[in-house]
């Protein structure tokens, strides 16, 4: 790396793990952003861009030893465990200058180990108030996670879109993602089968893997519906290659999210960014993403409650088009990639 450009390197990213993760999409995503507002330099090289200033750990031990101009410290941002090991490494040992910020996102209590790794850093950041409440004391800010508001858009002209899926009816009811229960897909199906006779213009549209383990559970579901008679309004598209799934689901006028856990939950602001109205349970990011009864509705694990609210919704089409604008609207204003990766950024750097 050319020295002079290390020299300016005042954001470290760590980039730990050698699987590809949710958490490392998020960080590839913000890192894309982060790079037009302020030097960047990754430690690891997994999954990156060409173009991506790394920096190996005693290069970086090296960097680090000296502040920035005026005495300021870089400031690195961990996302897991062992990144914040590397960086407390690197200031205990290695005598760097360094701010040291963790994002938690886990909806769960910590581990000790975790915990007392925590303690040690200038700065704790959370991505929803669900995961801020496991943890001990307060984040210092919570900074959602955001989405690509120009790939994931509405439809000129939303009939259109759907009529070239091939599907029966005017209406789509998207149930998107990988199919197992901890997905929720037999929530939406025990609430479809009572409402979809009374509303032949909903048909549901289910994608996503299947692993062999949760092919028993798939199969159960498709039967309810082959016993319900409803064949016809239910369709199963498959695995779609990620390419295809805007379109996919700008061609949809509601979207159902009904996890019984979910981390953050990026698939109800992609549904929100593409003009559907979204019926979400109170699972991940959701209750804080969701203006209930505006851009959509946020609802209990209770099928008593997620069957009520799905039949409000479908009773009037008219209202989830209404919901489907304000939902986009909302998703451009709080939940763009290029917002969270400037507060992110500006939070990091405010650290000294």
């Amino acid at each position: 790396m050319n020295n002079n450009l290390s020299n300016n390197i005042k954001l470290i990213l760590g980039n730990s793990n050698k699987r590809f993760s949710g958490v490392t999409s998020t960080m590839l995503q913000v890192l894309s952003r982060q790079e037009k507002f302020t030097q960047v330099a990754v430690l690891g090289k997994h999954f990156l861009p060409e173009h991506t200033q790394t920096m190996s750990f005693f290069a970086l031990a090296r960097l680090c030893y000296k502040p920035l101009p005026e005495s300021q410290c870089r400031v690195f941002h961990a996302r897991r465990n062992d990144e914040m090991i590397q960086a407390l490494l690197l200031k205990w040992v290695f005598r760097a200058k360094l701010k040291i910020a963790f994002t938690s996102t886990a909806q769960r209590h910590h581990s000790w180990f975790t915990k007392f790794l925590m303690r040690q850093m200038d700065s704790i950041i959370s991505t929803c108030s669900a995961a801020a409440s496991y943890l001990e004391t307060p984040p210092d800010i919570i900074i959602p996670h955001g989405i690509d508001i120009h790939t994931f858009h509405p439809a000129d002209n939303r009939e259109d879109c759907w009529r070239e899926l091939g599907l029966p009816g005017r209406y789509g009811i998207g149930i998107l993602g990988r199919i197992r229960p901890q997905k929720g897909l037999d929530r939406l199906i025990d609430a479809v089968i009572p409402l979809l006779p009374d509303h032949p213009d909903f048909t549901v549209v289910i994608t996503g893997q299947i692993q062999r383990q949760d092919q028993a559970y798939f199969d159960q579901q498709m039967q309810k519906i082959k016993q319900a008679g409803l064949e016809k309004q239910v369709h199963y598209l498959g695995e779609l290659p990620f390419s295809d799934m805007p379109k996919v689901i700008r061609s949809m006028t509601l979207v159902a999210a009904l996890s019984r856990n979910e981390g953050f939950g990026l698939t109800v602001i992609e549904a929100m960014a593409s003009g559907a109205a979204v019926i979400a349970s109170d699972a991940g990011a959701w209750p804080d993403i969701i203006r209930q009864g505006v851009n959509g509705y946020s609802v209990s694990g209770n099928q008593q409650a997620i069957n009520s609210t799905l039949k409000t919704m479908l009773d009037s089409p008219q209202l989830l088009l209404e919901m489907g604008s304000e939902a986009r609207q909302h998703a451009e204003q709080h939940y763009s990639i290029d917002r969270e990766a400037r507060r992110l950024t500006d939070h990091l750097l405010s650290l000294q």
